[in-house]
């Protein structure tokens, strides 16, 4: 029998804590933790994206800032809005929303945020760090996986884990996260050859590809803990993850569904990323 790993639960436990440390920096008549986010265009799951986090920032207690851009808006203008940030001590996170129109490029914007506000940890200074192991941000949605792993007392340490997928913003740092963990990590992609033989292998399967039910029951070893990152829509246009839930479900001893598992942690991630922030700036 497996066990369905609750993103939401452990989401909603983790802000909780988060609004409590927010009400003792106000006792201490300390600043709420502040992040901006930048939205350039339209793009309409970007904008959902941004009402979430805008939120959630409410919800903590935050001071939020929004900053809603054109689609035409030039690269230079951009810059010198995170040249505001970077000065602004009320603003100790700072995320630009991604993907970029294609005329931004988004090396260039995120090399411009001040790495200590680099609450994404996309920064250069911060992938550094990660892949040295020293302390600092940890990517939102790979920390909040590996928060996710804590909670249910699945320990990484020895265990074969196999990531499917190898962005920077997810397959990379997760690789990084769980090699900290002295898990043996293997990491595959669109050129892995025959890898169902690979995915078999693994005692934690972490799915990050974008590809709606593409791991399948013959692709997954018996037991094993399966974290699908995947947001897609099927053929009913209903949401599902990279992993077909109710074929594989069967096989693992543990799994994130879709929606509900690892979505819910990148927001609160997020937040804890911010507030580590506002404890450095305050000299905690």
């Amino acid at each position: 029998m497996y066990t369905i790993i609750d993103g939401k639960k452990v989401s909603a436990e983790r802000r909780l804590a988060i609004q409590n440390a927010t009400k003792e920096r106000l006792e201490k008549n300390l600043p709420a933790p502040g992040l901006a986010v930048i939205i350039v265009g339209e793009d309409p799951a970007s904008q959902v994206y941004v009402r979430n986090k805008e939120k959630a920032c409410l919800d903590a207690g935050f001071h939020s800032e929004v900053i809603r851009l054109p689609e035409n808006t030039e690269e230079e203008t951009l810059l010198s809005i995170i040249d505001r940030l970077n000065r602004d001590d009320a603003i100790d996170g700072i995320l630009v929303q991604l993907p970029l129109p294609k005329h931004l490029k988004a090396d260039t914007v995120i090399a411009h945020i001040d790495p200590n506000k680099d609450v994404d940890a996309f920064h250069t200074v911060n992938v550094g760090k990660i892949m040295l192991g020293e302390k600092g941000f940890a990517p939102c949605t790979p920390a909040g996986i590996m928060t996710l792993l804590e909670a249910y007392g699945i320990d990484p340490s020895g265990k074969e884990c196999v990531v499917v997928g190898r962005s920077n913003i997810v397959g990379k740092p997760m690789a990084m996260l769980m090699l900290h963990k002295n898990a043996t990590v293997t990491v595959t992609h669109s050129r892995t050859v025959d890898l169902p033989s690979v995915t078999r292998r693994a005692d934690i399967l972490i799915v990050a590809i974008g590809k709606a039910k593409f791991i399948t029951p013959d692709m997954v070893k018996e037991g094993a803990v399966v974290i699908d990152v995947g947001m897609n829509r099927d053929e009913n246009n209903k949401l599902c993850g990279d992993v077909d839930f109710e074929a594989v479900a069967p096989k693992t001893s543990f799994i994130t569904p879709v929606p509900g598992g690892v979505g819910p942690m990148t927001i609160t991630t997020l937040l804890e990323n911010t507030l580590l922030s506002a404890r450095k700036n305050s000299g905690q």
